[in-house]
């Protein structure tokens, strides 16, 4: 089915017009010639002046630029049938700390040695692609939360946006509160069964307003669960020290990642390498789907730049005509319409010569 995303761009129709009439005439600043014989100068270059043309011949190209552009902003598209979307499925958001500590490489993916942040972007991701059924949102959180992507059903579209994640892009602490307190501020409009909360972070809350464990208990009130992953390497196993010597893995605060899923009826989970990482996407894939509101979607194909080209076609061709009158196109258009406005001359009299004849007749 053909439509208009936006219809009511159609009321600026009459724009052109009001601003003739509203503002003063333009003074091109040449003076202009007025000839007598201006009919044997159009039959010598064998085209019609401009001037002496009718009112709708001098218009009609910028009438017809003027829609071509109103139809191409008026987003035209084709709409096509309506698609069912799965009717079970999660509300599932996925909070990621990009704080300062994330940047640390003391994880192994693929026998090499990679950061924290490059492990939770290789396989979160490939997680939040395989939710089938599922809306999935992103919150990146380090001094501050964030939401980078609502929930939603293209997961693939999360899955770039976590992809394109930069250490520090929300501050250098790390806010686990208010993490915690935007995703519930998401949520808590969705079926009470379906919330779920993966909080990924590598160290404790040491910014934000909130603190974590008052935010997990107002989760609980709204039935959102959550499932914290305290990501790093132990610190007795991982040889490298991050800066002044310390090892960032002291940091996690795992007793208050585990009262936060307690509070919420979550697990917590415990990520040493990349292959616990990967066991506990395989736990969360046992989550059972709940129950929704059935939703249908219409694939909409965009055809704004069908009109966008004809309009960008048609102003080059005034151009053209403007700068360079004497062009072979225009000579072949102009000889074509003279030759037509010639023979109709020639073969049709003129209507005064018509009337004169008929009185002529009647007073005979």
């Amino acid at each position: 089915m053909f439509e208009f995303a936006w219809p009511w761009i159609f009321a600026l129709l009459p724009l052109p017009w009001l601003m003739r009439v509203l503002l003063p005439v333009a003074d091109s600043g040449e003076p202009a010639l007025k000839v007598s014989f201006l009919s044997e100068l159009e039959g010598l270059a064998r085209r019609r002046a401009r001037a002496n043309l009718p009112a709708w011949r001098q218009q009609a190209p910028f009438i017809l630029l003027w829609l071509l552009l109103l139809i191409a902003a008026a987003r035209p598209q084709w709409l096509g049938e309506p698609l069912p979307i799965a009717a079970s499925g999660r509300d599932l958001l996925v909070a990621v700390d990009v704080s300062g500590s994330m940047d640390f490489p003391d994880m192994q993916w693929q026998d090499e040695d990679v950061s924290r942040l490059t492990l939770v972007q290789h396989l979160l991701g490939d997680f939040l692609e395989s939710r089938d059924g599922d809306r999935v949102g992103l919150i990146l959180f380090g001094s501050q939360a964030y939401l980078q992507a609502p929930l939603t059903f293209d997961r693939h579209t999360v899955r770039v946006w976590l992809d394109e994640a930069r250490i520090g892009i929300a501050g250098k602490n790390t806010a686990i509160g208010d993490a915690i307190g935007l995703a519930l501020k998401r949520l808590r409009q969705r079926p009470a069964q379906s919330r779920v909360l993966i909080l990924v972070t590598d160290g404790a809350n040491n910014g934000g307003e909130i603190d974590p464990l008052t935010a997990a208990r107002l989760a609980a009130n709204e039935g959102v669960k959550i499932y914290p992953i305290g990501i790093g390497a132990d610190p007795e196993q991982s040889g490298t020290l991050g800066f002044l010597g310390i090892n960032p893995s002291l940091d996690l605060d795992e007793p208050a990642l585990k009262a936060i899923a307690q509070a919420t009826g979550g697990q917590y989970f415990r990520a040493h390498d990349g292959e616990e990482l990967q066991a506990i996407k395989r736990t969360l894939d046992q989550l059972e789907p709940v129950t929704q509101q059935p939703t249908q979607a219409r694939p909409a194909q965009a055809l704004y730049h069908w009109p966008l080209a004809m309009a960008l076609l048609l102003s080059m061709l005034l151009v053209i005509r403007e700068r360079w009158p004497d062009n072979p196109l225009q000579r072949l258009l102009t000889k074509k319409l003279f030759n037509k406005e010639r023979f109709l001359q020639t073969q049709l009299p003129d209507w005064r010569q018509r009337l004169k004849r008929l009185r002529l007749r009647r007073r005979r």
